[in-house]
């Protein structure tokens, strides 16, 4: 194993000349609620894309108060094409939350932060360690790739035995000084140095100490079991359109894209049984197809077409039509707003002709 008191040094200094230059890190000392969004945005999204949704964010909700006052549509109107809504929904229930328990204060310690919607063990300890000091790990996927090269840890970093070996060897590694810039040193490392595949070894200040790049292991570290491959669907979507305005669904408020705006869409397992689906919706015959796309979530991928529907009934359900400009004062589910993009390109390109 390698001694912490010989590689923490090491990764100080190398993350305060190569930290990154990051928006949510500008102020100083950090702002609590702007590691608290930060981190929520950076769940399954990349950095550069995380950028600009901060700074909109933070544009619209300056304040954790100004987010608890927000309603529901509008925040997640703000999240719109980040994906994983459930996020948002969380922040904003966490706010208010906040406001009511706390007086609008961010609680200062790890176990009060997990109790707050959203809000896991990775989340609470980035905010507890890089807005309050508190000496607590961030164990997220970076911290574990790291630490299991590092230390050369077989165990498949996935599994409870593997993370709790990983998050105690953090533990006795972090500095009580600099807890927070310790857990960011790990993430900026990880994220453009010691990355998945083909780690960039000859960058790294901590090669000398690696246990993986002593043995050679770095193709072999870290274990990690596969994931489950991912179910496929065929998605129909109707186009229902009355002067002027498209029909639209708003899904449940529970599961997948809850609460979100939709087109009319039937999934199946192939294409003729997604497309029937809808006619059977709809009360009307699906005509030309006029858009196609695959969107990949972690868990499923949809092979999504637009129809033309003629007539029709409108289901019972909380359906309305929207027109175009109107589809901007609403939060359209991911990738449905892609539909709509294509649509509105199409209704803008006719009215300058």
């Amino acid at each position: 194993m390698t001694a912490q008191s010989d590689w923490t040094a090491l990764l100080l200094r190398w993350f305060d000349a190569n930290r990154r230059d990051l928006p949510w890190r500008e102020a100083r000392p950090r702002n609590p609620y702007h590691v608290w969004v930060s981190e929520i945005m950076l769940q399954q999204t990349r950095t550069e894309t995380v950028k600009d949704y901060f700074r909109r964010w933070m544009d619209q909700f300056p304040t954790l108060e100004a987010l608890a006052r927000a309603p529901e549509e509008q925040v997640l109107r703000a999240w719109q094409g980040l994906g994983y809504y459930s996020r948002a929904r969380n922040l904003h229930k966490a706010a208010r939350q906040v406001m009511v328990d706390y007086g609008g204060e961010m609680p200062r310690d790890a176990r009060t932060l997990e109790s707050l919607p959203g809000i896991g063990a990775y989340t609470a300890g980035a905010i507890a360690s890089m807005a309050f000091g508190q000496k607590v790990p961030a164990v997220d996927g970076n911290l574990l790739r790291v630490l299991a090269r590092l230390y050369g840890v077989d165990q498949d970093i996935a599994s409870t035995a593997g993370k709790k070996t990983l998050t105690g060897l953090a533990e006795a590694a972090i500095p009580a000084d600099r807890p927070g810039d310790f857990n960011e040193a790990l993430m900026d490392l990880g994220a453009n140095v010691c990355i998945p595949k083909v780690p960039r070894c000859a960058q790294c200040p901590l090669r000398d100490t690696c246990q993986a790049f002593q043995e050679n292991r770095t193709d072999q570290l870290p274990v990690k079991r596969p994931k489950a491959p991912q179910k496929e669907f065929a998605a129909a979507c109707g186009l229902v359109v009355r002067e002027g305005k498209f029909l639209l669904h708003k899904r449940p408020g529970k599961g997948m894209l809850a609460s979100m705006w939709e087109f009319p869409m039937v999934l199946g397992k192939a294409e003729t049984e997604a497309r029937q689906g809808l006619e059977t919706l709809l009360q009307t015959r699906a005509g030309e197809c006029l858009w196609e796309h695959k969107h990949v979530f972690t868990h499923q991928i949809w092979y999504m077409k637009a129809y033309i529907l003629e007539g029709g009934t409108v289901p019972e359900g909380e359906y309305g039509f929207f027109s175009p400009e109107e589809w901007e004062q609403i939060p359209l589910a991911g990738p449905h707003a892609k539909l709509a993009a294509f649509l509105k390109k199409g209704v803008d390109s006719k009215e300058r002709v």
